[in-house]
C-alpha cells in the first residue's frame, strides 16, 4: 500500500490534501469507479459529462476506493454518490458539508468529497456551506450550478438570473441572484474555482487542484439542464465564448477574446474589463491565485455578470491556512496526553461530578 504525497504551490504547511490517504496497488481505469447501478439523469443533462469527467479523473488520481467518501445532499446533483463504485453517503437536505466534517475529523485516511447543487447548497444549506468554508475542513466541494430547481420541476433557484421566469415565478424573479464564488470568498474559502461541465480538460484540471489542496476546496460547475432551464449557459459554449469567458492562469496576464483583444485591469478599489489595445501592457492584471490578498480574489469574482458577459473561469484563490480537521485531532491528542484514558472512563464521564439523583 502506499501513501499519496503531492505538492501544493502556495503552501507551507507541508501537506497537502491527499496527505495520509492510501494509494491504490497498481493503476485504475475510470470503468473501475463505475456502479452497477443505472444512471437515472434526463437525456442531455450536463451531469452525465461530469461524473465522466469525475471517473477519468479518480483513476488518475489512484486512490484506494474504499478510501474514498462522496457526500451528497439533495437534488438532481445528489444521486452522484449511486453512480460511483467508491463509499457514498446521499445524505440530508442542504446538510452534506456538516456530515462531511465528522468524516475528515475523525477519519483523515480518507479524501472527502462533497457534491451538491445551487438549491442544494444555496439555500436550505446556505449556512452549513459557509461554514465549512470558514472553517477550512479538508474536503472538496462540487457545486453543480444549473441556476434552477431540476429535481422539484422548475422553480428558480439562489443563482438564478433577475426577472427569470418559472414555475414559481411567473411574472419573473424579483430575487437579485447570489455571485457563487464571491459567496465562497466572502467566507473565507482558501481555495475557490469556476469550472464548465463541457470542458472536460479545463475541469480535470480543477479537480486535480482542488483534491490535492489542504483544506476545504469550493469548486463552482456551470452546468446544464435541458429540461428545465435550456441553453441557460449557451452564450459560454458559442463561437464568440472567448469574448465571454476569462481563463486565468496563474503567472500570466488576464486577457481573453478570440485574439487576447481584452484584458482585465485595475480600477479604482476592484477590477474592470477592459480593451486591450487602449491600455498599456503594464496596466494588465497578472493573476496571482496564491497571493495572500483576499481583495484580489473577490474582486475578481466581481467581474461575473448575470448576462454571462463575462465569466472568470478556473482557479481564483489557492492559499495554506491550517484545518479545522487537524487542529480538533490536535486538540484530542493534546487531551489524551494530559488525562489518559482509563478502563470505564465512559461509565466514569456518565456518573461524574455532574449528576444528580432525583427521588
Amino acid at each position: 500500500m502506499t501513501i499519496i504525497e503531492t505538492s501544493l504551490a502556495g503552501t507551507d504547511l507541508g501537506l497537502t490534501g491527499l496527505s495520509g490517504v492510501p494509494g491504490a496497488d497498481g493503476p485504475q481505469k475510470a470503468k473501475d469507479y463505475t456502479s452497477d447501478q443505472e444512471v437515472r439523469w434526463c437525456p442531455g443533462c450536463g451531469d452525465y459529462v461530469i461524473l465522466a469527467t469525475v471517473r477519468g479523473f479518480l483513476a488518475e488520481l489512484g486512490l484506494r476506493r474504499e478510501n474514498l467518501m462522496f457526500v451528497s445532499g439533495i437534488g438532481c446533483s445528489s444521486r452522484f454518490p449511486y453512480y460511483l463504485d467508491a463509499y457514498g453517503i446521499h445524505s440530508i437536505h442542504g446538510r452534506a458539508p456538516a456530515i462531511a466534517t465528522g468524516l475528515a475529523v475523525t477519519r483523515p485516511d480518507l479524501s472527502v468529497w462533497v457534491v451538491t447543487g445551487d438549491g442544494d447548497a444555496l439555500s436550505i444549506g446556505g449556512n452549513h456551506l459557509i461554514h465549512a468554508l470558514r472553517r477550512n475542513v479538508n474536503m472538496t466541494i462540487l457545486l453543480f450550478n444549473n441556476r434552477i430547481y431540476g429535481l422539484t420541476k422548475g422553480q428558480y433557484s439562489p443563482t438564478s438570473e433577475s426577472g427569470k421566469v418559472t414555475k414559481s415565478t411567473p411574472m419573473g424573479s424579483v430575487d437579485h441572484p447570489f455571485n457563487t464564488l464571491s459567496v465562497a470568498l466572502g467566507a473565507e474559502a482558501t481555495f475557490a474555482a469556476r469550472a464548465m461541465d463541457s470542458d472536460r480538460a479545463g475541469l480535470t484540471e480543477v479537480l486535480r487542484a482542488a483534491a490535492e489542496h489542504r483544506g476545504t476546496s469550493f469548486v463552482e460547475i456551470l452546468q446544464d439542464c435541458p429540461i428545465f432551464n435550456d441553453g441557460s449557459f449557451d452564450a459560454l459554449r458559442r463561437e464568440n465564448a472567448d469574448s465571454h469567458l476569462i481563463p486565468l492562469r496563474h503567472g500570466q496576464p488576464i486577457r481573453f477574446g478570440a485574439e487576447g483583444e481584452f484584458a482585465v485591469v485595475r480600477s479604482g478599489f476592484g477590477l474592470a474589463v477592459a480593451r486591450a489595445e487602449t491600455v498599456a501592457e503594464s496596466e494588465i492584471v497578472v493573476h496571482d491565485a496564491y497571493t495572500d490578498d483576499p481583495e484580489y480574489a473577490y474582486a475578481l469574482s466581481r467581474l461575473s455578470s448575470q448576462d454571462l458577459s463575462h465569466v472568470p473561469i478556473g482557479i481564483f484563490r489557492s492559499v495554506a491556512r491550517p484545518t479545522y480537521d487537524d487542529g480538533v485531532r490536535t486538540q484530542l491528542a493534546t487531551a489524551r496526553e494530559r488525562k489518559p484514558v482509563q478502563e470505564n472512563s465512559l461509565q466514569e464521564l456518565l456518573t461524574g461530578k455532574e449528576t444528580w439523583t432525583v427521588g
